[in-house]
């Protein structure tokens, strides 16, 4: 199940970024497939796949750990040279696949609330039951996990291309360099608990809510 939701919560976030592209005027992603939720057409063999495995074991055997439950997807093709309004277009594009993550975070939060408020959940058969909301949780979690990661200015999260569009031109260097050396610092961060702090008490207020 957390591979399953995993994957489709990265294939969304990579096909809103294809398709958000391709409604600014730039069709490299449509051209290669990449507006789809077909997981094959989104993996990355570290961010996809290692990163979480790795996170998932590392969590399960110290009964949390500090690895969060993230990853990312094969990164997303585009030519900003042909964007329309490319300022806005960098921004949209960029924070499309946050936007994904957070519409399906919503519609999983709105059902587990339904079916608490209105007792819906014992309508649905016992043996059921553990799996279905099981599944809703991990849908609100890991959704709501990879969109506050890529929300962060990091390159190469998504929010380092939101910060590139509004940096002044002397900073750019800067965060060239940064890019650069982007993966490791993303490492170190992931097991350090930088992420699992921020996202922590993100996901805490939320099922307070619940």
């Amino acid at each position: 199940m957390y591979m399953v939701v995993l994957l489709l919560a990265i294939s969304a976030h990579e096909a809103a970024h294809a398709w958000m592209s391709y409604k600014f005027g730039d069709d490299t992603a449509r051209l290669l497939g990449r507006i789809t939720l077909n997981p094959m057409a989104h993996t990355d063999p570290i961010g996809t796949l290692l990163i979480p495995i790795v996170g998932f074991i590392y969590g399960a055997m110290s009964g949390g750990g500090r690895l969060p439950l993230i990853g990312w997807g094969k990164p997303t093709p585009v030519n900003p040279l042909r964007w329309r309004q490319k300022d806005l277009a960098n921004v949209m594009v960029s924070i499309a696949g946050i936007l994904a993550n957070l519409l399906i975070a919503i519609i999983a939060f709105s059902i587990l609330k339904t079916l608490k408020v209105t007792g819906l959940v014992f309508a649905i058969p016992e043996n059921l039951q553990e799996p279905v909301l099981l599944l809703l949780h991990l849908f609100l979690t890991m959704n709501i996990s990879l969109a506050v990661f890529n929300l962060l200015p990091f390159p190469p999260l998504d929010g380092s291309k939101v910060l590139e569009t509004f940096l002044p031109a002397s900073m750019q260097p800067v965060l060239a360099i940064l890019e650069q050396y982007g993966f490791m610092i993303l490492l170190v961060l992931m097991y350090m608990g930088f992420f699992s702090a921020i996202i922590s008490p993100i996901l805490s207020f939320v099922y307070s809510l619940l």
